[in-house]
């Protein structure tokens, strides 16, 4: 009440006497306090304390990190959210418990080395030296001070030589290795047949009473979530159009300053006819396709339609126009192909070109030489961008000025109607549900319901346009009554039944399977198609089926001996009943070839996960107490 008062009479004297008098009374009665904040103990670790100022320090980093990561979306309540406080705390601890060990072992870090790391820091560097004025004002800009900066890589370096201490023990052998390559490249086939849920839906009627058992052991899946209702003004840049007048003479600055987004590289046109070769091609497979191309580059030469002889002969993409590829500038298309189209003239034929794809033969048809637009060809183009950046300053200068002026504790509606603006109402929306009428991040959504109720944010920009929100209402998650969301339970009790129908007929056909029946045979009695995928490793998707990992891991267990799995495997798609195919084992050579990368991986990993449980075994060890609780 207070607060809200003094925001609508801040040019009041009385108002200025009064917050004169609080400031005086804040420094003579909280003075002393402000002073002493620094000895406040938040935690210690091993005996040695974290105080105030330390962790607030961290905190503050964090907060501008996702401050700076959310940008307009940010809003403060989404420090309790994302437990802001206990993770700054946690990395505190993390750090002197780092920092502890390595004093046991001995590893320190010398200015000489912070001075080091930050002459070479790359972000520092100007035509490959170290650049002080840039340093400090990037510093500047990103509101650090050098020493804060400084503690900062003293901090990375001491953690890198911790690490490079534990991982002086990490050894990789070579069974690890070819473990680790077999796992990702070995290859399987697999039949597989889908009982597909969709197919058994018309069998099944469903009970009144089996409906109501089937809502109350799920009621939790029909769980209504948190809804939010938020008004909002709307500040579009386009409605500022009419306030805005751009001179010839700022076009044309625009134009000199910009100079170089106007020019235009060298552009040809062209067709092309491709004959495609297997990357793993043998030299028989590329003799005879060179030899085609070879007759097709002569009829080309002798002044046949070059656009039909690519209908006609081409395996590319663009084959149906004629191998038209239009325009396109260097560093468009591979180096190979650009080379040769880039040194003909225009009409001329290439020889054949040869690029990863196949054989090429290629025709320019016209030729744009490098140029820089004229201003009277763009002319329309800057007003535009001009008359729509002035716009959105406009728009951004009026919604910070209705924040400005704004008081606490006002409805958004009468605050726009007074100020003759439209104030925008939404449905209730949930979390997971974009904002009616706007849109925007999920970033957006999450700092929206953290919001107290006639709870404001800050101008927020969302497609390129700004929005002031207030919370109107909320409505929390709740359970609801069955008729609520009658249609919604019945839908999913009748595909839960069909489901279930599917498993058990899969059951059923793996069961007879493993009894002894043939699978073509049984498929044919039982009226079901089986497809057949191609080879496939454990990572990535199964051809025909899709992206299931535990369905891959099944197939891998299955053998020429043991052809059929235990038990079906079910997906929301339907149940699976799957027969082991065949196997491809590693490729020997290539393993050789690649089995450097897989060992630096495998290394890596292990690296990852020494420092971890190193980590966690600190912690176990240590004697860790929190003084003043920080949530």
């Amino acid at each position: 009440m207070v607060l809200s008062l003094m925001r609508k009479h801040a040019k009041s004297w009385l108002i200025k006497f009064l917050i004169g008098i609080i400031a005086i009374v804040f420094i003579f009665y909280f003075g002393y306090s402000f002073k002493t904040r620094s000895v406040v103990k938040i935690a210690s670790v091993n005996g040695e304390v974290i105080t105030g100022v330390e962790y607030q320090k961290a905190y503050r980093d964090l907060v501008e990190g996702l401050r700076r990561q959310y940008r307009d979306a940010w809003n403060d309540n989404l420090i309790k959210t994302l437990r802001l406080k206990n993770r700054a705390l946690e990395g505190l601890i993390e750090k002197k418990l780092i920092t502890w060990e390595a004093k046991r072992l001995g590893l320190t870090v010398t200015k000489s080395e912070v001075q080091d790391a930050i002459m070479k820091y790359p972000a520092f560097q100007v035509n490959g030296s170290f650049d002080i004025g840039l340093y400090r004002n990037l510093l500047r800009q990103n509101r650090m001070k050098p020493e804060d900066f400084e503690d900062a890589i003293s901090d990375d370096l001491l953690r890198r030589k911790v690490r490079e201490f534990l991982w002086s023990f990490v050894t990789v052998t070579d069974q690890e290795v070819l473990n680790a390559y077999s796992y990702a490249k070995q290859k399987v086939k697999i039949s597989f047949i889908r009982f597909d849920p969709e197919k058994f839906k018309k069998q099944i009627k469903v009970k009144e009473q089996d409906l109501e058992k089937f809502f109350e052991e799920h009621k939790e899946e029909f769980r209504i979530p948190a809804k939010i209702k938020v008004s909002y003004i709307l500040l579009d840049p386009k409605d500022f159009k009419s306030q805005v007048k751009v001179s010839d003479d700022e076009i044309k600055e625009y134009y000199e300053e910009n100079l170089d987004t106007f020019k235009e590289p060298k552009k040809v046109k062209a067709r092309h006819i491709l004959f495609r070769l297997k990357p793993n091609a043998s030299k028989e497979d590329e003799e005879k396709v060179k030899k085609k191309a070879e007759e097709v580059l002569k009829l080309a030469r002798e002044g046949k339609d070059f656009a039909e002889l690519a209908k006609k002969y081409s395996e590319g993409p663009s084959k149906s126009s004629g191998g038209d590829l239009g325009y396109f500038s260097k560093g468009k298309m591979v180096k190979a192909f650009e080379n040769a189209a880039f040194s003909l003239k225009k009409g001329e034929i290439s020889d054949l070109v040869r690029t990863r794809f196949g054989y090429h033969i290629i025709k320019v048809e016209d030729i744009k030489e490098a140029r820089t637009k004229p201003l009277e060809e763009v002319k329309e183009k800057i007003k535009d961008i001009l008359v729509n950046n002035a716009c959105t300053d406009l728009a951004n200068e009026k919604g910070m000025s209705l924040l400005d002026q704004m008081p606490y504790d006002i409805d958004l509606g009468e605050y726009a109607k007074d100020h003759g603006l439209e104030v925008h109402v939404t449905d209730f929306f949930s979390e997971n549900e974009p904002i009616p009428g706007v849109g925007g991040s999920k970033k957006l959504r999450e700092s929206l319901f953290v919001l107290e109720k006639g709870e404001t944010t800050d101008l927020v920009e969302v497609g390129g346009k700004f929005y002031i929100f207030q919370l109107k209402e909320r409505q929390a998650s709740y359970l609801p009554e069955l008729k609520e969301v009658k249609d919604k339970v019945k839908e999913r009790f009748i595909s839960y039944l069909a489901a279930e129908k599917a498993k058990k007929t899969a059951e059923k056909f793996l069961e007879e399977l493993k009894s002894g029946k043939e699978w073509g045979a049984l498929a044919k009695e039982r009226g079901v198609e089986p497809q057949e995928t191609d080879y496939f490793t454990r990572i990535g998707s199964i051809p025909k089926i899709g992206y299931e990992p535990g369905l891959a891991e099944m197939a891998f267990s299955l053998s020429k001996e043991t052809p059929y799995p235990d038990k079906v495997y079910e997906t929301p798609r339907g149940a699976y009943v799957i027969r082991w195919e065949g196997k491809k084992d590693i490729d020997q050579k290539k393993f050789e070839n690649e089995k450097g990368q897989y060992r630096f991986s495998v290394f890596q990993r292990k690296q990852g996960q020494l420092f971890q449980k190193w980590l966690d075994a600190l912690k176990q060890e240590a004697e860790i107490k929190i003084i003043t609780p920080v949530e």
